[in-house]
């Protein structure tokens, strides 16, 4: 079969459609004028390449002829990548979580040509099944209301669209920022809190990494126990249970159990960088040398498996391989008893493995109990004939703003660890995106096979912001300070809302649609609004930007008023306010053999530090932090110069007297 429209594409989701009967169009003039030419509403599907249910919708409806003539009779049929078209599916998801209270991918929504939403819902069976109607009748149903009650149609569309152009609404508060809203937090997540298993929700469960972040703040800020045990037993659970690959490392993308056993088996690029920053925050506040092992493994994967050659990072690999969800990565008991002969007792009896199975009479890995060096010979085993196996597909497009997350998880792996691959890692991939992802100074957002395209989005720019700083942080190269400058300084100008404060998702260039989302809630990955204030805030104590300041802190007033409704939903909105309201801490360490020094600075739980490294031999970094600061009689020693809340110490060359100071402050 020749491929329809989506055969051009550079996506992986969109051309595994490419070749379904199905008359699909990629978003775009020539889908839009149909559907206004022809008054036919359109059918809008979004997924993404690892999504199981995706393949799955594809498999029984999108394959099938007779399905597929429906489709092609009464809509014109658009098919979008979410991972590429976030502000299309932000929009849709809302219009859908609206009408039904609930949302996901496959997500189905059918518009009029003006493109306002009037039905929609996630997966629809080929069948009557789930108490869901099947998309065939689904489809004729659509037609004939569509056909036969025109006017009901756009009244429910008008109102409903009314709606989405009413959530970016955020009047500015003039109340007083303060800690209570992340003590609003913390009491939420504890009424939320499984306390057999961890986590913060009944099945299914997802790794709730910037939960646990806050919760690490509190703690460190006030001694809440309480805070620390919610911490430590979740990272426990997850790190044991089915959702982190035992072998390759890396966390899956969710859990359908409560005690985190049987995953949905695709594996993201952000939700490793998100956890392996969360273990190594662990590691950092308790010293658990388990939490240090995971946040490795799972960088490890991503060096591994997800960056290419030019220095990008992969998006993501499927659940599915030879069309088996998990396939690839679960055991029959005969299988590890044959590999592992003599040692097959042991290992099965550490990691659950039964001639029954846990799982669909097949065994997925999980732990029980504690590991010794034999266990990790094992591990490497099963590994290697793993490798054999085929592999799920990855989706190798690079999306900047992922890329960017990883970026921020490299350099602490970096900082905390010690390990030079990271940093070799995180500057690749910020050269890689210096080099290939601008179009002059426009910031695009995808790449794949030597094409970059797509104005980026606020989350693209706020979280490279992000990456440099924290790049800068680890190497203090003058160049990672000034390229977060000049991104943060296009932020500004392309997403601002001048009138109400915080950020539009979409920049003043984007194509208009029918809403300009601005959000400031946690999804699967951070707000682009809680990173542009977290770093924003950050730049500003290497640089002295006030307007930097300003515009982080009245980015937390945009949103405080929503933050106080639903505090737990805007954890990274919180990290950025408890960075807001700490005292300033800077320590400026100068010195041509500092590097131990700094190690040891950065082994340390200090969140709302700020540390820059000044080599005496080198005069190019130039801060306002940095005036003044000069070597000791040896320039070799590092000499430390400790501010706090606006006022600084005399210098010492003592870091015992250093670190001392800093965990009296933190």
């Amino acid at each position: 079969m020749a491929p329809n429209r989506l055969g051009a594409e550079t996506s992986p989701y969109l051309l595994q459609h490419a070749h379904n009967p199905v008359d699909w169009y990629p978003w775009g003039e020539e889908a839009l004028q149909r559907s206004r030419r022809e008054d036919k509403p359109i059918l809008l599907s979004i997924g993404y390449s690892a999504c199981h249910w995706c393949h799955v919708m594809e498999r029984e409806s999108f394959e099938d002829e007779e399905t597929a003539a429906l489709m092609n009779g009464s809509f014109v049929c658009i098919k979008v990548d979410r991972e590429e078209r976030p502000d299309i599916d932000e929009i849709y998801m809302s219009a859908v979580q609206m009408m039904t209270g609930s949302g996901g991918w496959p997500l189905t929504v059918f518009l009029t040509p003006a493109l306002e939403p009037f039905y929609g819902g996630t997966y629809f069976p080929p069948e009557d099944r789930f108490n869901l109607p099947s998309f065939k009748t689904v489809l004729e149903q659509i037609a004939r209301v569509y056909r036969d009650e025109r006017h009901r149609v756009f009244e429910s569309a008008t109102r409903l669209t009314e709606r989405l152009q009413g959530l970016a609404a955020t009047p500015e508060t003039r109340e007083i920022l303060s800690r209570q809203l992340i003590g609003g937090a913390t009491r939420d997540l504890a009424s939320r809190f499984d306390p057999r298993y961890g986590g913060f929700s009944p099945a299914p469960k997802f790794p709730p990494a910037g939960s646990l972040s806050l919760l690490m703040r509190h703690h460190n800020a006030t001694g809440d126990r309480d805070a620390l045990f919610m911490v430590t037993l979740t990272l426990d659970k997850m790190a044991a249970g089915g959702l982190y690959d035992h072998l390759g490392g890396g966390f899956h993308r969710y859990a359908t159990d409560s005690r985190w056993l049987i995953p949905h088996f695709e594996k993201m690029l952000y939700d490793n960088a998100l956890l392996a920053r969360a273990y190594l925050e662990g590691y950092q506040l308790t010293g658990n040398e388990d939490y240090a092992h995971i946040a490795r493994e799972c960088l490890d994967w991503i060096l591994r498996e997800m960056q290419d050659e030019e220095g990008g990072y992969y998006s993501s690999q499927d659940a599915d391989s030879e069309g088996v969800e998990g396939k690839f990565y679960v055991w029959s008991y005969e299988e590890v008893q044959r590999l592992l002969g003599a040692d097959a007792k042991n290992f099965c009896g550490a990691y659950d493995v039964t001639p029954d199975g846990n799982w669909e009479a097949s065994n997925i890995l999980n732990r029980t109990g504690p590991l010794t060096e034999e266990h990790d010979q094992s591990r490497r085993i099963l590994f290697e004939a793993r490798e054999g196996r085929v592999h799920p597909n990855r989706d190798d497009k690079v999306l900047t703003s992922w890329n960017a997350l990883t970026i921020i998880a490299m350099a602490r792996g970096y900082r905390v660890l010690g390990d030079e691959r990271f940093l070799s890692s995180a500057r690749r991939a910020g050269t890689f995106i210096l080099e290939r992802m601008f179009e002059e100074d426009r910031l695009l957002a995808s790449y794949r096979i030597g094409r970059a395209k797509l104005k980026a989005y606020l989350d693209d720019y706020a979280f490279l912001l992000g990456g440099f700083v924290e790049l800068f942080e680890c190497d203090f190269d003058g160049r990672w300070l000034a390229s977060a400058s000049r991104l943060a300084s296009e932020l500004e100008r392309l997403f601002h809302d001048e009138a109400h404060g915080g950020f539009f998702f979409t920049g003043s260039d984007h194509e208009k649609l029918i809403a300009r989302p601005k959000t400031a809630y946690d999804g699967a990955i951070p707000s682009g609004n809680a990173l542009a204030a977290t770093y924003f805030l950050r730049l500003s104590e290497y640089t002295g930007s006030r307007e930097h300041e300003a515009l982080g802190a009245q980015t937390l007033r945009a949103f405080h008023a929503l933050m106080e409704r639903s505090p737990s939903a805007f954890a990274h909105m919180l990290l950025a306010l408890d960075f807001h309201l700490s005292p300033k801490r800077e320590i400026v360490v100068v010195g041509h053999e500092a590097d131990a020094a700094l190690r040891a600075l950065w082994h340390i739980y200090a969140p709302n530090v700020s540390i820059v490294r000044v080599d005496p031999q080198s005069a190019e970094l130039h801060l306002p932090v940095t005036e003044g600061k000069s070597a000791g009689p040896d320039p070799r020693r590092p000499r430390f110069y400790l501010c706090s809340a606006y006022r600084c110490r005399a210098p010492t060359d003592s870091l015992d007297e250093v670190i001392s100071s800093l965990r009296v402050l933190e």
